[in-house]
């Protein structure tokens, strides 16, 4: 099993920037891609951004290309999303998401095998 806590969600004015953390543990060793997802109230969840533990490959999905930015830190078992110019669009609860594939079909699939709790982003206008 993987377990995966999350944190830096708020509050936030339009235009403004956050900074979430998701800390692994557990069998990361069996995951290859780290992600976020989102849901919003009355929407189905969607993918918004997936790496890999090793870095390098990143995979975005189009609402967020350019303002959102994924990294991961392997030796401390962290992936972050770093979120600029935030909309009212962009106010939902943000999990984390760990899968034993690739970032690219986390993204294209929207599937994962461990998912956190998540933590709520809310962008006010």
């Amino acid at each position: 099993q993987v377990q995966l806590v999350e944190s830096g969600g708020g509050l936030v004015q339009a235009g403004g920037s956050l900074r979430l953390s998701c800390a692994a543990s557990g069998r990361t060793f069996s995951t290859r891609a780290m992600g976020w997802f989102r849901q919003a109230p009355g929407k189905e969840r969607e993918f918004v951004a997936a790496t890999h533990w090793s870095g390098g490959e990143t995979y975005y999905a189009d609402s967020v290309k350019g303002r959102f930015t994924i990294s991961s830190d392997n030796a401390k078992g962290t992936i972050y999303l770093q979120m600029t110019n935030l909309k009212p669009e962009d106010t939902a609860l943000y999990y984390c998401a760990a899968d034993r594939l690739t970032a690219q079909t986390m993204g294209v699939q929207k599937r994962a095998d461990y998912w956190g709790q998540g933590t709520q982003v809310t962008v006010s206008s």
